[in-house]
């Protein structure tokens, strides 16, 4: 009896014990939008991504200041504030400034639609243009510029032309956009078609008038415009809310559909909403600016490697995006040997050397 009564009163006076902490991972920062939103970020992540922020405002900085015409650093503060000299007011305004933005929305849109495209399919090679979006755009805008010039305008032509060949894709596969490899299989036939009727119209039927699409068809940032600029931000911006609600979803689906299932996410539906949101982002950045060839494929890539993370990163892609982008127009602008080409042709070379780094990568490791 008298153990009993010592044990409880023992227990009696104990301390209670600590209830468990719950917490972010180490190395995982948790931004809050009040109390509704909480983002989890890698530090390491969020260290890449300031830094590839500030060379995207270094390259624009360059873009407008570099050049015969470009506005002096120590003047370009008074210039975006809406003061400075007219020749410096109308560089900016109509020249240089248009053009920048649209060229870092559309590196932005096609980054984000990689990632998405690449997380959904888990093809780490895969992307828009694997399932004829660009090929069916350039048919698209062949179409409105040589066949019925003056009807439809060639951005118009172009995303009608996107439309058209993702919908064939998703009608090819008999099951919409759900099954990643029958996407992927439709995508390539309906590309080649596409890209075969593009020849057939510039080569044999408007051989002479197909000069003035060439540029098109390789992607260009020439004579952009405010119009372009707002067509391409408001996709961004009005597809922001969606991206939000995917990006968690979206890192779970590359565990496997019944990992995700398991933990609540429905895993075809997410794949479906993920492929939509990618065509459309696609689709807006081939409008304004023609088919730009690699940005989707190497920038959710970069990315991954840079934030040394297995799941996308939406965020970063579309920074890396950007990054390339103007810095390939920036190429076009002021380097003697790419002044005066479409900005496509740029990012065609540096795709392809970022693939043959992955390729010499891949066979050093023993992988290939």
């Amino acid at each position: 009896m008298s153990h009993q009564t010592t044990f409880a009163s023992r227990a009696q006076q104990a301390p209670p014990a600590p209830e468990p902490e719950y917490g972010p991972p180490p190395g995982v920062l948790v931004l809050r939008l009040g109390r509704a939103l909480a983002l989890p970020v890698r530090r390491r992540s969020l260290i890449v991504w300031l830094l590839i922020a500030a060379a995207v405002l270094m390259a624009s900085a360059a873009t407008l200041t570099v050049g015969n015409l470009g506005i002096s650093i120590a003047q370009l503060p008074s210039v975006l504030s809406g003061g400075g000299e007219a020749t410096d007011r109308f560089v900016l305004s109509r020249l240089r400034g248009p053009r920048l933005l649209v060229g870092a929305g559309v590196g932005a849109a096609l980054g984000i639609a990689g990632a998405l495209f690449q997380a959904v399919t888990r093809n780490p090679l895969g992307s828009p243009d694997v399932i004829g979006l660009g090929a069916g755009a350039g048919a698209g805008a062949a179409v409105a510029a040589l066949l019925v010039p003056g009807t439809v305008p060639v951005p118009v032509g172009a995303l009608l032309g996107a439309g058209l060949a993702i919908g064939l894709v998703a009608l090819s596969t008999g099951t919409g956009l759900r099954h990643p490899g029958r996407l992927i299989v439709a995508g390539i036939g309906v590309a080649a078609m596409a890209q075969a009727f593009t020849h057939f119209v510039v080569a044999v039927i408007a051989r002479d008038e197909a000069t003035s699409l060439a540029t098109y068809l390789n992607g260009s940032l020439t004579a952009r415009d405010w119009e372009h600029a707002g067509i391409i931000w408001g996709a961004l911006l009005l597809s922001l809310p969606v991206l939000l609600y995917l990006a968690g979803p979206v890192r779970l689906g590359e565990m496997g559909d019944e990992i995700s299932q398991t933990l609540g996410v429905p895993a075809k539906a997410t794949r479906t909403v993920a492929i939509l949101m990618s065509v459309l982002l696609s689709a807006a950045a081939v409008s304004v600016a023609g088919p730009i060839s690699f940005v989707a494929l190497t920038a959710p890539q970069i990315a991954r490697r840079m934030a040394g993370a297995g799941g996308p990163s939406l965020v970063l892609s579309a920074a890396v995006g950007a990054l390339l982008v103007v810095c390939a127009d920036l190429v076009v602008q002021q380097v003697p040997l790419g002044e005066g080409l479409p900005v496509g042709i740029v990012t065609m070379a540096l795709g392809g050397l970022y693939l043959g780094h992955l390729l010499i990568r891949e066979w050093r490791k023993g992988t290939l």
